[in-house]
């Protein structure tokens, strides 16, 4: 018997002037669908996911749902115009019995039902719009950048209650391990065409490259085909102008289909410029405590960061991660210890409330009104990596057009305006990057750039995410802030740090009547002279360093193709400098475990 389909859209054309957000677009949502929807920032996701839940209404073609489907909809800037508390909104639509259903809701996702609505933030207000649709369990839930906003904690609490759930939803989100775990099946949105593949997000990008090399293959045979015409118009159509005009007017139209078609959106032009190198030594923390009244942030933690580390912090909100942060770089005083900064250091921030950009300002004058950047005598040019560039020419370097450049920066996405803080934070040489939650609202290929920078950048990386994929990628070395002011070091990103924490988890739950299970320490950690950061970083070590050992080997594997210097010379050299940049850090890791092997013993 056939399934009756949750949501059907017919021929849905829809244009907002100039090309054609989509046009004829035909899909269906099946019951238990869970279905990534993916794309470019600004391709229309968002209007896509609006249209099918009835709160856009297309210039033509129809939306029908399934006889009795509900159809739930979280948007990213909900409207709690007219309730009192977040707990008012969420529930608006519940019987009073099923106040429970948002009491659970709000416990896992980590907002206050109580919470009067005046005084709530971003963050808050979008939490009860998740909770308020988890609560109502709509047939269809349409959820759109749900884990924004979230930490890890509340993330791994939705993931796992949409994974248990037989309800169907559409999903859009740059956390790519949230969408690995949750969907089978994905919508591709790109310029105006809408592909659906029967499989979930993990096999989207290699179907999106063979989709792009399929379109380039013809894409050259058409221009190979022009060319050829064209050439036969030139020399042997005077010969026979009367019986060939229609393989003219044949060759017109291939000119017409290669100009109708629309070019796909490249990369942004993002770089980093390391400029000068700092001191080896980046930042000495000693003894740092912090506390806001009875309640403790930060109990004495000292940290050695070395030029060329990468760092991530972790953990729920609120529970420190960027006072810890502005601690390190010197925006923070500690209560107790010292922070030395070393010598010769560039900051770059890259904050979570984007409040180096002013709501009220063109993106235009958020470039050349910065002391930082501005050419003196030049308004239409700013300084880049030491290099005047015109406004607009470098941000259309990130994807923004002329049009944009004097709107105000309020009215941009949350991508865009996370873009345009990367070009202000990257128009200027750095050696210690701080970035503060810097992947929420960027699209996938933005965030893959930026993992790549990242990896050849040649200085500092101090980051605090939630994205678990960014952060494997990223972080050498994870600082786990787990509540009650303890911050504990571990080698590797989000994955090792799991894996890792899983045996010191389990010995602190087991039976006391049981001492055995706790006594087995690695021999560094008992070692006497060594304070307690640096009997971590023993035990860390000789992980760090066998990781470094094999990504050296498959750097030089990668190096021995003879082909690769001559075929590919941009990919050659990024090896090349990732390599050397890996031998220096090998052998710095090197001499650090025998100095603390060397205090350790004596």
């Amino acid at each position: 018997m056939a399934r009756v389909p949750l949501l059907q859209l017919t021929e849905i054309s829809l244009t907002f002037g100039g090309d054609p957000v989509f046009d004829d677009l035909s899909l269906v949502i099946q019951p238990a669908d869970r279905v990534a929807l993916v794309g470019r920032n600004g391709s229309g996701k968002s209007t896509l996911m609006k249209v099918m839940a009835g709160l856009v209404e297309p210039d033509r073609g129809e939306v029908v749902p399934g006889p009795g489907v509900s159809v739930g909809y979280m948007e990213q800037d909900p409207d709690l115009a007219g309730f009192a508390t977040l707990g008012d909104f969420a529930a608006d639509g519940l019987d009073p019995s099923e106040m429970y259903l948002v009491e659970r809701a709000g416990a896992g996702l980590k907002f206050d039902p109580a919470r009067p609505v005046e005084t709530a933030s971003g963050g808050e207000r979008r939490r009860a719009a998740l909770a308020r649709l988890m609560a109502g369990s709509p047939d269809l839930m349409l959820l759109d950048e749900p884990t924004n906003h979230l930490d890890i904690e509340a993330i791994a609490w939705l993931e796992e209650e949409l994974a248990q759930s037989r309800k169907a939803c559409v999903i859009i989100s740059h956390d790519r391990a949230f969408l690995r775990a949750l969907t089978r099946a994905t919508l591709w949105v790109d310029r105006g065409v809408v592909r659906r593949q029967e499989k979930g997000f993990a096999a989207f990008e290699a179907w999106r490259d063979t989709v792009w090399e399929e379109e380039d293959t013809q894409r050259h045979k058409l221009n190979r085909k022009i060319k050829a015409e064209a050439r036969w118009a030139v020399e042997g159509i005077s010969a026979r102008r009367k019986r060939n005009q229609g393989r003219v007017r044949a060759l017109q139209d291939l000119r017409a289909e290669r100009a109708a078609q629309i070019k796909r959106q490249g990369t942004a032009a993002m770089a980093l410029d390391a400029g000068p190198k700092s001191g080896r030594k980046v930042i000495e923390a000693q003894g740092l405590s912090k506390a806001f009244g009875d309640r403790i942030i930060l109990r004495p933690f000292s940290l050695t960061v070395q030029r060329g580390d990468r760092i991530a912090l972790v953990g729920p909100n609120g529970v420190g991660k960027t006072t810890l942060l502005n601690m390190l770089i010197g925006r923070e005083p500690p209560d107790a210890g010292t922070v030395t900064l070393g010598t010769n250091l560039a900051l770059a921030l890259f904050d979570q409330a984007r409040a180096q950009l002013n709501p009220d300002l063109s993106l235009w004058e958020s470039l050349t009104g910065d002391p930082e950047m501005r050419v003196s005598g030049k308004a239409d040019q700013i300084m880049v990596r030491g290099t005047p560039k015109h406004v607009v020419g470098y941000l259309k370097e990130f994807l923004f057009d002329e049009a944009q450049a004097r709107a105000p920066v309020r009215a941009l996405s949350g991508g865009e305006k996370a873009r345009l803080l990367l070009a202000r934070i990257m128009a200027r040489p750095s050696n210690l990057l701080v970035l503060d939650e810097p992947t929420n609202d960027l699209d996938v290929e933005t965030l893959d750039l930026l993992q790549e920078l990242l990896a050849t950048y040649d200085g500092t990386v101090l980051l605090v995410s939630h994205d678990r994929d960014f952060l494997d990628r990223v972080a050498a070395t994870t600082i786990a802030m787990e509540g009650d002011g303890r911050a504990t070091v571990y080698a590797g990103g989000w994955s090792d740090y799991q894996r890792q924490r899983k045996p010191q988890d389990a010995s602190q739950s087991a039976p006391k009547a049981k001492p055995a299970a706790v006594a087995e320490k690695p021999k560094a950690a008992t070692k006497p002279g060594l304070s307690f950061t640096e009997r971590h970083r023993l035990e860390a070590l000789p992980d760090e360093i066998a990781r470094l050992e094999a990504e050296i080997g498959k750097l030089e594997e990668l190096l021995s193709d003879p082909a690769l210097f001559s075929e590919q010379p941009v990919k050659f050299q990024k090896a090349s400098e990732a390599l050397i940049e890996r031998q220096h850090k090998l052998a710095a890791a090197e001499d650090e475990w025998l100095l603390l092997e060397e205090k350790a013993a004596s």
